[in-house]
């Protein structure tokens, strides 16, 4: 029998690429024209149980290097475009197909870089135990504006209290964030600062 949560997902994900399907398509114009090909972003993430696979994102930064084949920061990499897409979270819409694919949920930690997997106190790793988001708790309670143990204490706080009505709160919460466009960057950064673990 499938999970009710999983249900959801799958039925609200399908309904949203259709429904959004303008949305969609104007976005990957203002993308194409932006930065060209390719349109998406893929990166490997850390997913349930620590299983990695790829996310796909809207392309918001451009793809330039330094003298030594160097990714540049990501300051000088994002685009005036890129910063508009973002702030209207219209860059995570390709993240319904990882939905989908069952690689992710509607709600739920953000997945986060394989990298960061050998930082995580034991804790904190327990962000794991439950399929990671589009949105979560960290990302209505702040999103890139609170420090990286201020989200991972919202993590674990989801993975000890999670439920349907909770999920449904985070759901509503996450349209009144959107709207307001708190919280995309962290003080002084373009996005987040990395995760270097605990010190």
């Amino acid at each position: 029998m499938v999970p009710v949560k999983r249900l959801i997902d799958v039925t609200v994900a399908a309904s949203l690429l259709v429904l959004g399907a303008p949305v969609f398509a104007a976005t990957a114009l203002l993308v194409y024209a932006d930065v060209g090909r390719p349109l998406l972003f893929r990166q490997r993430r850390v997913g349930l149980g620590g299983r990695v696979f790829e996310l796909v994102k809207f392309r918001t930064m451009r793809s330039a290097v330094d003298r030594d084949g160097r990714p540049l920061p990501d300051a000088a990499r994002l685009t005036r475009i890129g910063r508009l897409i973002r702030a209207s979270s219209l860059d995570e819409l390709p993240q319904l197909i990882n939905v989908l694919r069952g690689d992710m949920s509607l709600v739920g930690p953000r997945p986060l870089l394989v990298e960061y997997l050998s930082r995580y106190s034991p804790e904190q790793a327990r962000r794991h135990e439950v399929q990671p988001g589009i949105t979560g708790l960290a990302q209505v309670a702040g999103r890139n504006a609170l420090s990286w143990p201020e989200k991972f204490a919202l993590d674990i706080y989801y993975v000890d209290h999670r439920s349907l009505a909770l999920d449904l709160q985070i759901l509503a919460r996450t349209v009144a964030a959107v709207v307001k466009r708190e919280g995309i960057s962290a003080a002084g950064e373009a996005t987040m600062p990395p995760f270097r673990g605990e010190r």
